[in-house]
Protein backbone atom coordinates (compact mmCIF):
# COMPACT_ATOMS: atom_id res chain seq x y z
CA UNK A 1 0.00 0.00 0.00
CA UNK A 2 1.17 3.57 -0.99
CA UNK A 3 1.85 6.31 1.57
CA UNK A 4 -1.28 8.30 0.24
CA UNK A 5 -3.23 4.90 0.78
CA UNK A 6 -2.18 4.78 4.14
CA UNK A 7 -5.70 5.27 5.96
CA UNK A 8 -3.84 6.63 9.03
CA UNK A 9 -2.37 9.17 6.62
CA UNK A 10 -5.69 9.57 5.00
CA UNK A 11 -7.22 10.53 8.25
CA UNK A 12 -4.47 12.56 9.28
CA UNK A 13 -4.58 14.98 6.10
CA UNK A 14 -8.31 15.28 6.47
CA UNK A 15 -8.13 16.48 9.96
CA UNK A 16 -5.80 18.96 9.01
CA UNK A 17 -7.43 20.12 6.45
CA UNK A 18 -10.57 20.40 8.40
CA UNK A 19 -8.93 22.19 10.93
CA UNK A 20 -7.58 24.64 8.53
CA UNK A 21 -10.82 25.48 7.33
CA UNK A 22 -12.33 26.10 10.66
CA UNK A 23 -9.84 28.48 11.36
CA UNK A 24 -10.68 30.32 8.56
CA UNK A 25 -13.59 30.32 9.59
CA UNK A 26 -13.20 31.44 13.11
CA UNK A 27 -11.13 34.46 12.07
CA UNK A 28 -13.92 35.39 9.67
CA UNK A 29 -16.47 35.08 12.02
CA UNK A 30 -14.54 37.12 14.42
CA UNK A 31 -13.34 39.34 12.14
CA UNK A 32 -17.45 39.97 11.11
CA UNK A 33 -18.12 40.28 14.55
CA UNK A 34 -15.63 43.17 15.58
CA UNK A 35 -16.72 44.72 12.42
CA UNK A 36 -20.16 44.87 14.09
CA UNK A 37 -19.13 46.32 17.76
CA UNK A 38 -16.10 48.68 15.98
CA UNK A 39 -17.20 49.84 12.53
CA UNK A 40 -14.67 50.28 10.00
CA UNK A 41 -13.61 54.19 10.83
CA UNK A 42 -11.16 56.78 8.17
CA UNK A 43 -7.89 56.81 10.41
CA UNK A 44 -7.66 60.69 9.05
CA UNK A 45 -11.21 61.89 10.26
CA UNK A 46 -12.86 58.95 11.73
CA UNK A 47 -15.93 58.61 9.72
CA UNK A 48 -17.43 55.30 8.27
CA UNK A 49 -15.18 53.48 5.21
CA UNK A 50 -15.46 50.35 3.58
CA UNK A 51 -12.04 49.12 4.85
CA UNK A 52 -10.25 49.02 8.41
CA UNK A 53 -6.95 51.67 8.10
CA UNK A 54 -8.29 53.77 4.83
CA UNK A 55 -9.29 57.00 4.32
CA UNK A 56 -12.79 58.48 3.53
CA UNK A 57 -13.31 59.96 0.26
CA UNK A 58 -13.18 63.45 1.68
CA UNK A 59 -10.30 63.17 3.37
CA UNK A 60 -8.42 61.06 0.09
CA UNK A 61 -9.24 64.13 -2.05
CA UNK A 62 -7.02 66.41 0.38
CA UNK A 63 -4.22 64.61 0.44
CA UNK A 64 -1.67 66.79 -2.19
CA UNK A 65 -0.05 63.75 -3.68
CA UNK A 66 3.44 63.97 -5.75
CA UNK A 67 3.63 62.72 -9.06
CA UNK A 68 5.98 63.79 -11.94
CA UNK A 69 7.01 66.02 -13.14
CA UNK A 70 9.21 66.85 -10.15
CA UNK A 71 12.88 67.70 -9.42
CA UNK A 72 15.08 64.89 -10.14
CA UNK A 73 17.37 65.99 -6.86
CA UNK A 74 14.69 67.37 -4.32
CA UNK A 75 11.69 65.65 -5.48
CA UNK A 76 9.69 69.12 -5.23
CA UNK A 77 6.55 68.83 -7.98
CA UNK A 78 6.17 71.27 -10.93
CA UNK A 79 3.95 73.28 -12.58
CA UNK A 80 4.23 72.33 -15.67
CA UNK A 81 6.21 69.40 -17.72
CA UNK A 82 9.08 70.48 -19.48
CA UNK A 83 11.05 67.03 -20.00
CA UNK A 84 12.33 64.25 -18.55
CA UNK A 85 15.11 64.36 -15.34
CA UNK A 86 14.60 68.14 -14.53
CA UNK A 87 17.07 70.00 -11.75
CA UNK A 88 15.24 72.58 -10.30
CA UNK A 89 16.59 75.91 -9.92
CA UNK A 90 17.05 75.00 -5.93
CA UNK A 91 19.04 72.14 -6.19
CA UNK A 92 21.51 73.95 -8.73
CA UNK A 93 22.05 76.93 -6.38
CA UNK A 94 22.36 74.67 -2.82
CA UNK A 95 22.81 70.76 -3.82
CA UNK A 96 21.85 68.68 -1.90
CA UNK A 97 24.29 65.97 0.04
CA UNK A 98 21.84 63.33 -0.82
CA UNK A 99 21.55 62.10 -4.49
CA UNK A 100 17.66 61.91 -4.84
CA UNK A 101 14.55 62.62 -2.24
CA UNK A 102 11.33 61.84 -3.19
CA UNK A 103 8.04 62.13 -1.09
CA UNK A 104 4.79 60.60 -1.16
CA UNK A 105 2.75 63.73 -0.33
CA UNK A 106 2.45 68.02 0.35
CA UNK A 107 2.74 68.48 4.14
CA UNK A 108 -0.68 70.00 4.18
CA UNK A 109 -4.04 68.81 4.69
CA UNK A 110 -4.55 65.23 5.60
CA UNK A 111 -1.05 64.44 5.26
CA UNK A 112 0.15 67.06 8.38
CA UNK A 113 -3.10 65.55 9.81
CA UNK A 114 -1.47 62.14 9.32
CA UNK A 115 1.61 62.77 10.55
CA UNK A 116 0.71 64.95 14.17
CA UNK A 117 -1.78 61.54 14.96
CA UNK A 118 1.78 59.44 14.23
CA UNK A 119 4.36 61.65 15.85
CA UNK A 120 2.11 63.28 18.79
CA UNK A 121 -1.01 61.05 18.94
CA UNK A 122 0.40 57.37 19.60
CA UNK A 123 -1.57 56.50 16.44
CA UNK A 124 1.77 53.44 15.51
CA UNK A 125 -0.83 51.17 13.51
CA UNK A 126 -0.36 54.56 10.87
CA UNK A 127 2.56 53.80 9.73
CA UNK A 128 1.68 50.69 7.83
CA UNK A 129 -0.78 52.89 5.72
CA UNK A 130 1.60 55.60 5.72
CA UNK A 131 4.63 53.52 4.51
CA UNK A 132 2.55 51.84 2.01
CA UNK A 133 2.19 54.91 -0.01
CA UNK A 134 5.62 56.06 1.07
CA UNK A 135 6.90 52.62 -0.58
CA UNK A 136 4.79 53.50 -3.76
CA UNK A 137 6.09 57.18 -4.36
CA UNK A 138 9.54 55.65 -3.91
CA UNK A 139 9.62 52.62 -6.34
CA UNK A 140 12.74 53.86 -7.78
CA UNK A 141 15.12 54.80 -4.54
CA UNK A 142 14.00 51.48 -2.88
CA UNK A 143 14.94 49.33 -6.24
CA UNK A 144 18.43 50.94 -6.26
CA UNK A 145 18.75 50.68 -1.98
CA UNK A 146 21.12 48.14 -0.08
CA UNK A 147 20.29 49.47 3.43
CA UNK A 148 16.90 51.21 4.93
CA UNK A 149 17.89 53.64 7.80
CA UNK A 150 15.78 55.60 9.35
CA UNK A 151 16.38 59.28 10.96
CA UNK A 152 17.46 58.06 14.45
CA UNK A 153 16.10 59.95 17.25
CA UNK A 154 18.36 61.02 20.28
CA UNK A 155 18.11 58.90 23.59
CA UNK A 156 16.49 61.21 25.48
CA UNK A 157 13.19 62.25 23.01
CA UNK A 158 13.18 58.82 22.33
CA UNK A 159 12.42 57.89 26.12
CA UNK A 160 10.10 61.23 26.06
CA UNK A 161 8.00 60.12 22.78
CA UNK A 162 8.31 56.40 23.54
CA UNK A 163 8.72 55.61 19.70
CA UNK A 164 10.76 56.60 16.28
CA UNK A 165 8.53 57.35 13.90
CA UNK A 166 11.12 57.22 11.55
CA UNK A 167 12.01 53.86 11.85
CA UNK A 168 8.76 52.80 11.82
CA UNK A 169 8.02 53.82 8.81
CA UNK A 170 10.98 52.41 7.70
CA UNK A 171 9.81 49.09 9.07
CA UNK A 172 6.83 49.61 6.90
CA UNK A 173 8.74 49.98 3.87
CA UNK A 174 11.13 47.22 4.87
CA UNK A 175 8.84 44.80 4.71
CA UNK A 176 6.66 46.23 1.48
CA UNK A 177 9.75 45.58 -0.39
CA UNK A 178 11.62 43.05 1.15
CA UNK A 179 15.02 45.10 1.63
CA UNK A 180 16.51 44.62 4.81
CA UNK A 181 16.27 47.66 7.78
CA UNK A 182 19.31 48.55 10.26
CA UNK A 183 17.69 51.09 12.17
CA UNK A 184 20.83 51.33 14.48
CA UNK A 185 23.18 52.23 11.57
CA UNK A 186 23.39 56.03 12.30
CA UNK A 187 22.91 57.05 16.00
CA UNK A 188 22.07 60.54 17.18
CA UNK A 189 24.81 61.38 19.44
CA UNK A 190 23.93 65.49 20.25
CA UNK A 191 20.81 66.42 21.57
CA UNK A 192 19.81 69.51 19.80
CA UNK A 193 16.95 71.84 20.19
CA UNK A 194 13.45 71.30 18.55
CA UNK A 195 13.75 72.32 14.96
CA UNK A 196 10.58 73.88 15.12
CA UNK A 197 10.65 77.64 14.43
CA UNK A 198 14.13 77.66 13.47
CA UNK A 199 15.23 78.95 10.01
CA UNK A 200 17.21 77.13 7.71
CA UNK A 201 20.57 78.16 8.51
CA UNK A 202 19.89 77.71 12.38
CA UNK A 203 19.02 74.26 11.15
CA UNK A 204 21.67 73.61 9.96
CA UNK A 205 23.80 74.85 12.96
CA UNK A 206 21.48 73.24 15.08
CA UNK A 207 22.38 69.70 13.48
CA UNK A 208 26.32 70.11 13.44
CA UNK A 209 27.72 66.68 14.68
CA UNK A 210 24.27 65.57 15.56
CA UNK A 211 24.86 62.09 13.60
CA UNK A 212 27.28 59.64 13.10
CA UNK A 213 27.79 56.31 12.10
CA UNK A 214 29.56 54.41 15.42
CA UNK A 215 32.62 52.09 14.20
CA UNK A 216 30.64 48.98 15.04
CA UNK A 217 28.09 49.98 12.78
CA UNK A 218 30.80 50.59 9.72
CA UNK A 219 30.68 47.37 8.15
CA UNK A 220 26.90 47.88 7.89
CA UNK A 221 27.35 51.32 5.53
CA UNK A 222 30.10 50.62 4.04
CA UNK A 223 30.03 50.96 0.17
CA UNK A 224 26.23 50.26 0.08
CA UNK A 225 23.65 52.75 -1.60
CA UNK A 226 21.50 53.98 2.04
CA UNK A 227 17.67 54.70 1.47
CA UNK A 228 17.51 57.24 4.29
CA UNK A 229 13.50 57.38 5.81
CA UNK A 230 12.16 60.17 7.90
CA UNK A 231 8.68 61.44 8.01
CA UNK A 232 9.05 65.17 6.99
CA UNK A 233 11.42 66.63 4.75
CA UNK A 234 10.82 70.44 5.84
CA UNK A 235 14.34 72.46 4.32
CA UNK A 236 15.96 69.10 3.87
CA UNK A 237 18.74 70.24 7.33
CA UNK A 238 18.08 67.35 9.13
CA UNK A 239 18.32 64.71 6.24
CA UNK A 240 21.07 66.63 4.60
CA UNK A 241 23.01 66.27 7.85
CA UNK A 242 21.95 62.39 8.42
CA UNK A 243 23.38 61.78 4.63
CA UNK A 244 26.31 63.78 5.25
CA UNK A 245 27.13 61.21 8.77
CA UNK A 246 26.53 58.66 6.32
CA UNK A 247 28.41 59.23 3.76
CA UNK A 248 31.36 59.61 6.40
CA UNK A 249 30.72 56.62 7.60
CA UNK A 250 31.52 54.84 4.44
CA UNK A 251 27.97 54.69 2.06
CA UNK A 252 28.33 54.87 -1.70
CA UNK A 253 25.33 57.45 -1.63
CA UNK A 254 22.37 58.33 0.13
CA UNK A 255 19.04 58.92 -1.40
CA UNK A 256 15.84 60.30 0.78
CA UNK A 257 12.20 58.35 1.44
CA UNK A 258 9.63 60.87 3.69
CA UNK A 259 5.98 60.57 3.52
CA UNK A 260 5.29 64.01 3.44
CA UNK A 261 7.91 67.41 2.52
CA UNK A 262 7.15 71.26 2.52
CA UNK A 263 6.21 72.87 -0.64
CA UNK A 264 6.64 76.69 -0.99
CA UNK A 265 5.68 78.79 -4.13
CA UNK A 266 9.54 79.90 -4.08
Amino acid sequence: MSVSENPDETGKTLSTRWLQRGRGWLRTGLGSAIGLVYPPACVGCRAATSEAQGLCAQCWAGLGLIERPYCERLGTPFEVDLGPELISPAAIADPPVFARARAACRFDGTARELVHRLKYGDRTELALMLGRMMAQAGREVIAEADLIVPVPLHRFRLWTRRFNQAAALAAAIARQSGHPCAPQALARVKRTRQQVGLTKAQRADNLQGAFKVLPAMRPLVEGRRILLVDDVLTTGSTVNAASRALLRGGASAVDVLTFARVVTDA
